[in-house]
C-alpha cells in the first residue's frame, strides 16, 4: 500500500526558510517579525528558462584582461572616512552606515556631501526623517552649504528615483533606508519586505549608473542593524559609527568591505560646529600632570592604528564586608583575573581592598595586550609607588604570571617611542615579578627570592 506524502507547510519564512502549518507573526527559527508569508503551492508544471546571449560589453572575459581602471576610487573629502573605505569611494558602491541614535551619522554624511560638492561633484541628499528646513539649519551650523549640494525630503521610493533622474548626481545619500517605502511591496516603511525592496532598488540604480550610494541604517536594541540580514549581504560596505555620548570622540569601523580591509578605524570628534577629523588621537587618552601612583600607559590597537592609553587604578581600604570592584573602559573579568595573579604570584594583598580601574578619555579596550599595564597600575596604587611618565607596558598576563608577547608589538613599540616613552616593558620581562622590579615596585614575593 502506497504511503501518502505529507502536505507541504503552507507558510514559510522569507529570511531563513522555516515552515509552519499556521501563520505566525514571528519566525520560530530566526526570530524575525513579519517574515512568515504564505508559501506558493507546487503546481507540478516544470518551467525552463530560455538562454539569452549577453551583449559584447557584458560578455565573460579572462580575468587577466580585466583592469581596475574602470572603477577608480574617488576621495570623499573626509580623510578619516576614506581611510575606513580603503582609500575612497568606488563608483557604483553601496555603502551602509549604521549607528546608535544621536551618535552623528547624519552630521558625518552631511559633511561628506558638502566636501564632495566643494570638489565639483553634484550630490543629492535625500532625507526621509527630517524636513529640508531642519537639514538646512544643521548645514548652516556646520558650514555645509554649497550650490552643488541638492536636498530633498522624500519617503516614496518612486519619487526618490525621479529626483535622481532630474538632478543626475554623482553621489547619492539616503537617510535612512528604514523610512523609505515602495508601492511595489506590502507593509509599512521599515517592514523587512519594504527594507529589502528599497535596498535592492537603490543598489540596482547604483550599479546601472555607476552612482555611489551612501545609505543610513537604524540599529536595534542589541546594536545590530535593523531589518533583514539580507540588507548587509546586498551592500558592498558596512560601516558602524560608534561613540559614547558622554565624550566627544567617535569611531567609524568597517564591518564589511568588498574594496578594502576591514581593520581600519576612522577617528572623529563631535564639536559645536559639527564633526571634525582627528588624524592623530594619541594625546586624547593621556593625562597631563605630575607622576602619581596608580597610573601606567599602554599602547592599544584600534584597527591598524596604535593608540597610547593611560590606565588608572585606585586601591583603598574596603568600606564594607565585600570589597568593591569598579571598572570603566576595561573588562571586569580580566581585572578579576589580574587581581588573582597579582595576589598569588607577587604576594600583594589586594583581594581584601576596594579596587577601582579606569581608562582616561572614555576609551573602551578589550584586548589582552593591556593586562600588564593594568597589573602595574594596581600594584603602583597598592604600594603608593609611581611608575613614571616615561614607562609604557605592553603584554598579556597568563595565570602563571608569565608576560606573553602580543600581536603587532613592533608597531606598538614604534608608537611608544614616537611619543617619548623611553622604557617599554613587554614580554622581555618574562614574568610579572620582573616587570614590577623594573619599575621599582617592591612585592613580598620579590623579597623572598
Amino acid at each position: 500500500m502506497a504511503t501518502r506524502r505529507p502536505a507541504p507547510a503552507p507558510f514559510r519564512c522569507t529570511e531563513c526558510g522555516w515552515t509552519t502549518a499556521k501563520w505566525a507573526g514571528r519566525c520560530g527559527e530566526c526570530q524575525q517579525w513579519g517574515t512568515v508569508v504564505e508559501a506558493a503551492q507546487p503546481t507540478g508544471v516544470m518551467r525552463s528558462l530560455t538562454p539569452v546571449s549577453p551583449t559584447a560589453a557584458r560578455a565573460a572575459r579572462p580575468i587577466t584582461e580585466l583592469t581596475t581602471a574602470e572603477s577608480p576610487r574617488r576621495a570623499s573629502g573626509v580623510a578619516e572616512f576614506d581611510r575606513v573605505l580603503g582609500g575612497g569611494i568606488v563608483p557604483g558602491a553601496a555603502i551602509l552606515l549604521s549607528g546608535e541614535p544621536g551618535v552623528g551619522k547624519s552630521t558625518l554624511l552631511l559633511e561628506v556631501a558638502a566636501r564632495a560638492a566643494r570638489d565639483g561633484h553634484r550630490v543629492l541628499y535625500v532625507s526621509a526623517e527630517e524636513s529640508t528646513a531642519q537639514v538646512r539649519l544643521r548645514a548652516e551650523r556646520t558650514g555645509a552649504l554649497h550650490d552643488e549640494l541638492y536636498l530633498a525630503s522624500e519617503t516614496d521610493l518612486a519619487t526618490l528615483i525621479g529626483h535622481i533622474d532630474d538632478v543626475q548626481p554623482s553621489l547619492l545619500i539616503v537617510d535612512s533606508v528604514q523610512t523609505v517605502s515602495s508601492s511595489l511591496s506590502e507593509g509599512l516603511a521599515g517592514h523587512p519586505s519594504q527594507v529589502r525592496e528599497v535596498a535592492a532598488t537603490l543598489i540596482r540604480v547604483a550599479k546601472e549608473r555607476a552612482l555611489p550610494v551612501l545609505i543610513v541604517g537604524h540599529v536595534t536594541k542589541d546594536g545590530s542593524i535593523a531589518g533583514p540580514r539580507l540588507l548587509e549581504h546586498l551592500v558592498d560596505v558596512v560601516c558602524h559609527f560608534e561613540g559614547d555620548r558622554q565624550t566627544s570622540l567617535r569611531f567609524v569601523r568597517a564591518l564589511k568591505n568588498r574594496f578594502g580591509p576591514t581593520d581600519e578605524v576612522g577617528c572623529f570628534e563631535m564639536t559645536g560646529d559639527g564633526i571634525s577629523e582627528v588624524p592623530d588621537p594619541s594625546g586624547l587618552f593621556l593625562s597631563k600632570g605630575a607622576p602619581v601612583s596608580g597610573t601606567c600607559v599602554t599602547v592599544a590597537l584600534e584597527g591598524r592604528r596604535a593608540l597610547p592609553v593611560e590606565i588608572q587604578a585606585l586601591v583603598v581600604a574596603a568600606s564594607g564586608p565585600n570589597p568593591r570592584r569598579v571598572v570603566n573602559g576595561v573588562e571586569s573579568s580580566r581585572v578579576a583575573m589580574i587581581l588573582a595573579v597579582l595576589e598569588r604570584r607577587t604576594g600583594l594583598r589586594v583581594g581584601e581592598r576596594d579596587i577601582y580601574v579606569s581608562t582616561v578619555g572614555g576609551l573602551k579596550i578589550t584586548e589582552p595586550a593591556t593586562d600588564l599595564a593594568i597589573a602595574l597600575a594596581i600594584a603602583s596604587a597598592a604600594t603608593d609607588r609611581p611608575v613614571g611618565h616615561q614607562v609604557a607596558a605592553i603584554g598579556e598576563l597568563s595565570l602563571t604570571g608569565e608576560v606573553r608577547p602580543v600581536a603587532q608589538l613592533a608597531q606598538r613599540r614604534t608608537e611608544a617611542g614616537r611619543l617619548g616613552y623611553t622604557t617599554v616593558i613587554d614580554s622581555g620581562a618574562k614574568d610579572l615579578l620582573s616587570a614590577l622590579g623594573r619599575v621599582h615596585i617592591p612585592t613580598p614575593a620579590a623579597s623572598h627570592r
